[in-house]
């Protein structure tokens, strides 16, 4: 992504921002509420139009007009809602909207054995452990949830990841196994965009850090060039100091 811009009226969400990242490449981006993640992010996937600059992918210049030609050029994205059902089983939302069907004298009917036995695979070669794939999506955990979404967007073959907040309100194990996923993912070649408030998962997983501040990134960082007081530091825009409340009294 190259200069790109974007408003809403009056107010300059974008202004020109650059971004990039390498197949099997896992980039963290942050930066504070308002600093213009979810817009760049939205672009990217097809849900927003930039008012100007460029987006590339393997060196050709792409133009999107919705979320559809996005997904045509294999960029997902998995949004901090999911975008799940919670009334429809596993596999079910897994194929949702391309659900395998046969034929019974010449009548058209869902295959579910196929689609159960095709969610098995999927989730194994995964690495995610969850037997019955024929639980609503309504009655799992958090990390569940959060690995049908991802698996969902893995099944449509993508060169670019996007993830909102992953691990948002996650328990431990399940923060751990979600950002499993992602390494898992990655090994796979797809270049993973991890937006991200919680900055000790990003060390956890990323390669490198990208801060955004006010429409514009403002730092490039790799993992191993850098810290957590400096990536706080940067994404704040000003030194920040940790004090005791007895230290501010």
């Amino acid at each position: 992504m190259e200069n790109i811009t974007k408003s809403f009226g009056a107010v300059q969400s974008l202004r020109g921002v650059n971004l990039e990242v390498a197949p099997g490449e896992v980039l963290g981006l942050v930066g504070d509420n308002g600093a213009g993640k979810s817009t760049v992010s939205k672009v990217l996937s097809g849900a927003l139009i930039p008012d100007s600059g460029r987006i590339e992918i393997d060196g050709q210049p792409v133009h999107f007009s919705g979320p559809g030609e996005a997904r045509a050029h294999h960029i997902e994205m998995v949004y901090q809602d999911l975008s799940l059902c919670d009334t429809i089983d596993m596999a079910g939302n897994l194929f949702l909207g391309r659900e395998p069907m046969r034929r019974v004298l010449g009548v058209p009917l869902l295959d579910h054995a196929r689609m159960h036995r095709d969610a098995q695979e999927m989730l194994r070669g995964l690495g995610i452990r969850i037997p019955n794939t024929r639980l609503d999506v309504e009655n799992l955990s958090g990390g569940q949830r959060q690995a049908i979404a991802i698996s969902r967007a893995v099944s449509f073959d993508p060169k670019v990841l996007i993830m909102d907040e992953p691990t948002a309100a996650l328990a431990v194990a399940e923060v751990e196994a979600v950002l499993e996923l992602v390494h898992t993912v990655s090994r796979r070649g797809v270049s993973v965009i991890l937006i991200s408030h919680r900055l000790q998962d990003l060390f956890l997983v990323c390669d490198r850090i990208s801060v955004m501040y006010e429409g514009q990134n403002i730092a490039d960082r790799k993992i191993g060039e850098t810290n957590l007081e400096e990536i706080v530091d940067l994404i704040v825009g000003r030194k920040f100091s940790a004090r005791s409340a007895r230290a501010l009294a």
